[in-house]
């Protein structure tokens, strides 16, 4: 027996030991590798080894304009033949050089030159060892009048498959996959994967060009995903390599790329046009200019230099990017008059509001970067409730000016008569048939503008600037495709009403990523319109990354809802830290909604210090604050079932790991409804400190694996209600009165595995017709 064990752990120490893959790339100028600087353009192989773990070595020896007859004539292929050792991989893609017929140094007939060049690099490949895989050529982007895609490639792509398939060699058929992309991308929209660049861009480029070959970074990107995509898909050895993200099941390829836009070196510098920062000037029209100049002359940047710049609305243009020099500050007029009410949505519905100090409708390429700040003046717009000041705070807000609420709503400031009787009036700014902008004057002053209002725009980029002091929600990109957030600061006051930080809806393709949030609502909020209008536009939010963000005050760190009813799917959020927010996760919805959130993964979070629930899942929303204000109290909803429409919320399908929890409230709480369950909810790997264990009440489908409770209240440690398929997998816990609490005779198949339920004072409590039937400790 011991030899045996000697045995095992030296095969063992071997597997472990084993080096990594080796993986050679020879090919053309679409796999090559470019200069990284001043240069649009990247071959796929270039961006490939994204795509792999690290310490997989990828040795890319493809090279602009070669065939396969050009790369053995000039003795490339020999040079990689000479490192070639067993367990290496080729991988060999060519054809696009191989056609020029004009050109006998390249020119390679299909069914006899390539065909035996590319049994030639096949055969040599394995004689040393390495194992070769062939790829198809790559689609070039061509689509005819109608618009119907159209292949260059004749019969080269098919040679390649019948050289794999006589050989047995593996095939990765790259020019069906990427004529697949090519045609879901659409004529216009597979423009962005390509070189071409207008004039102004690039020194190397100063004409622009036009080029439908070769990929740019995002291009590049793709294509290299669905070569890593294929070799997992038919199972090649090298899948094992493949990179794997945080989310279980999911490989680098599977996640969303996001494009960024680029713009013209051109630069209009506002101080030069005539704008003053001396904290007084308004700047308004000079800034506006600035931008309308700037798009009408092909784009470029509109550059706020260092100093104190006053101005009303901006309204961005279409191949712009507003930058924030160091030291610029961007402060918005506390003069409401400079704000006309304007047709927009709100909180998920068709409004009016006051025009946002910086907005964009319809456009493409726009981007607000730099290292400055953008003030939106909130302190001017936003009513303040007196328990949330010190008392010397209170007086202070009080003797500013504004009016304090009369009667019974004498504990909150409102800054003018107008907010006040906005505060009073029921769906304010709602746009109610037959009524005009005009009609809300009012009101006006209640009618807050999120601070950057962006809507219906393709490829932005918010980047390095910090936005603060919002009059309602800080960011809020509305039916936006491709936009992405880095390194953005959103900083509102903790008391500020609506001040979230941003507000994510019905976009598609977004990434947001090392961004900071200390703000008075909800940190990063995911929304795709509210109830019956939502619906009616059908645009979920979808296909979003969310990664190395830090939430500091919120309402919740990462959240969805509870305007969802256009849906939302395929979230990816990662690597972020919820430090003080009332909620870490938080998903929220309630009836008349409608929607489904599905497809959500979350990974790698770490919270601390969470007044409320670490983890929330609550389909009863009441548009109140998590955490009650002293002496508040609040009941429980009123549990009845309804029939199911379309405007019944669903959450389903949500995949959460790797959480670690420092003190919060409640470990985890999920409420669904009675006629709609929440389903199919994975948790794995938490350890969660928080004064109150778990409650599951009105759900399905829910399983907890390797979970660590370090609880205060612990009668009971778990309680379900009214819920079915239930798995507690390895339950770990310090000390318990009562392990579980099961209530309501509809409860059912509730499984306990690997956890010593024994430790408990009592096992568990059944109630409200629950049978004991129902549980299962194994």
């Amino acid at each position: 027996m011991k030899l045996y064990l000697t045995i095992f752990l030296a095969l063992f120490g071997w597997v472990q030991d084993q080096p990594k893959p080796r993986i050679f790339m020879i090919g053309d100028s679409t796999m090559a590798n470019k200069p990284a600087i001043d240069n649009p353009e990247r071959g796929w192989g270039q961006l490939f080894p994204a795509f792999f773990e690290p310490g997989v070595e990828i040795k890319n020896y493809a090279v602009n304009g070669r065939s396969t007859k050009s790369f053995i004539t000039e003795h490339r292929w020999d040079s990689v033949l000479a490192q070639l050792k067993p367990g290496d991989w080729v991988l060999i893609q060519f054809g696009h050089n191989d056609q020029k017929i004009a050109d006998p140094n390249r020119y390679a007939a299909p069914h006899t030159t390539y065909k035996e060049n590319l049994l030639r690099f096949v055969t040599e490949a394995r004689a040393k060892g390495a194992n070769p895989v062939l790829i198809t050529p790559v689609m070039r982007r061509k689509f005819d009048e109608k618009g119907a895609f159209v292949d260059q490639h004749g019969e080269y792509p098919g040679v390649v498959r019948e050289v794999a398939a006589a050989n047995k060699v593996p095939l990765i058929d790259l020019h069906r996959s990427s004529e697949a992309l090519l045609v879901q991308q659409g004529v216009q929209g597979s423009v962005k994967m390509f070189k071409t660049t207008p004039a102004g861009h690039y020194t190397t480029l100063p004409d622009g060009v036009t080029d439908d070959t070769h990929f740019n970074t995002y291009g590049a990107t793709l294509i290299a995903g669905l070569v890593a995509k294929e070799i997992f898909d038919k199972k090649l050895p090298l899948a094992q390599y493949l990179a794997k993200t945080p989310f279980e099941g999911k490989y680098q390829f599977d996640l969303p790329v996001i494009y960024e836009p680029h713009f013209k070196r051109d630069t209009f510098n506002i101080a030069q046009l005539g704008a003053k920062a001396d904290g007084i000037t308004l700047n308004t029209k000079i800034i506006n200019t600035a931008i309308e100049t700037c798009s009408g002359k092909g784009g470029g940047v509109v550059l706020v230099p260092a100093g104190m710049w006053i101005t009303g609305p901006i309204v961005l243009k279409s191949n712009v990017n507003l930058h924030l020099a160091a030291g610029a500050v961007l402060q918005f007029s506390a003069d409401y008059g400079q704000y006309p009410l304007v047709e927009t949505t709100y909180e998920g519905l068709r409004a009016v509001r006051c025009q946002a100090p910086v907005s964009g409708l319809n456009l493409e390429n726009i981007a607000i970067t730099g290292s400055g700040i953008i003030d939106g003046n909130g302190d001017v717009w936003r009513a303040v409730k007196k328990d949330k000041l010190t008392e010397n705070q209170w007086k202070k807000l009080v003797a500013s000016g504004g009016m304090i609420g009369p009667g019974k709503d004498s504990s909150s400031w409102y800054p003018s008569r107008k907010s006040y009787i906005g505060a009073q009036t029921k769906l304010a700014g709602v746009i109610m048939p037959g009524k005009q902008p005009s009609d809300y004057e009012d009101i006006k002053d209640f009618l807050r503008p999120n601070l950057i209002s962006i809507t219906n725009c393709k490829n932005v980029l918010l980047e390095g600037v910090t936005f603060q002091n919002s009059p309602a929600w800080c960011l809020h990109p509305l039916l936006c495709e491709n936009i992405t957030l880095r390194n953005v600061y959103a900083k509102n006051p903790w008391y500020a009403q609506n001040g979230d930080g941003v507000d994510l809806e019905s976009c598609n393709y977004a990434r947001i990523t090392h961004c900071t949030f200390d703000v008075g609502d909800d940190g990063i909020c995911i929304k795709s319109g509210r109830d019956e209008q939502g619906r009616k536009r059908g645009k979920p939010t979808e296909n979003t990354i969310v990664d190395y963000c830090t939430v500091y005050h919120a309402h919740g760190g990462f959240v969805i809802g509870s305007e969802m009813s256009g849906g939302a799917r395929n979230l990816f959020v990662s690597n972020c830290n919820f430090l003080g927010t009332d909620i870490g996760l938080r998903f929220k919805t309630t009836r008349g909604r409608g929607g489904i959130v599905e497809k959500i993964y979350i990974a790698d979070i770490n919270m601390k210090d969470i007044p409320a629930e670490a983890i929330l899942f609550d389909m009863y929303y009441a548009a109140k604050d998590p955490v009650p204000l002293a002496g508040e109290k609040r009941e429980g909803p009123k549990v009845e079932t309804v029939p199911v429409t379309d405007a019944t919320p669903q959450f389903r399908d949500f995949h959460i790991s790797n959480i670690v929890c420092n003190n919060a409230d409640k470990a985890v709480f999920i409420r669904g409804l009675p006629e709609m369950p929440i389903a199919g909810i994975y948790m794995n790997n938490m350890t969660i400190r928080a004064k109150k264990g778990i409650e599951c009440l009105e759900a399905k489908n829910i399983h907890l694996t390797d979970v660590h409770l370090i609880t205060r209240d612990t009668d009971p440690l778990v309680t379900v209600r009214s819920s079915q398929d239930i798995t507690l997998n390895n339950i770990q816990y310090d000390q318990a009165d009562r392990f579980m609490a099961v209530q309501g005779e509809s409860c059912r198949n509730i499984v306990v595995t690997g956890t010593d339920v024994r430790k408990s004072k009592e096992s568990t409590q059944f109630t409200a017709g629950a049978s004991n039937k129902a549980l299962q400790v194994r």
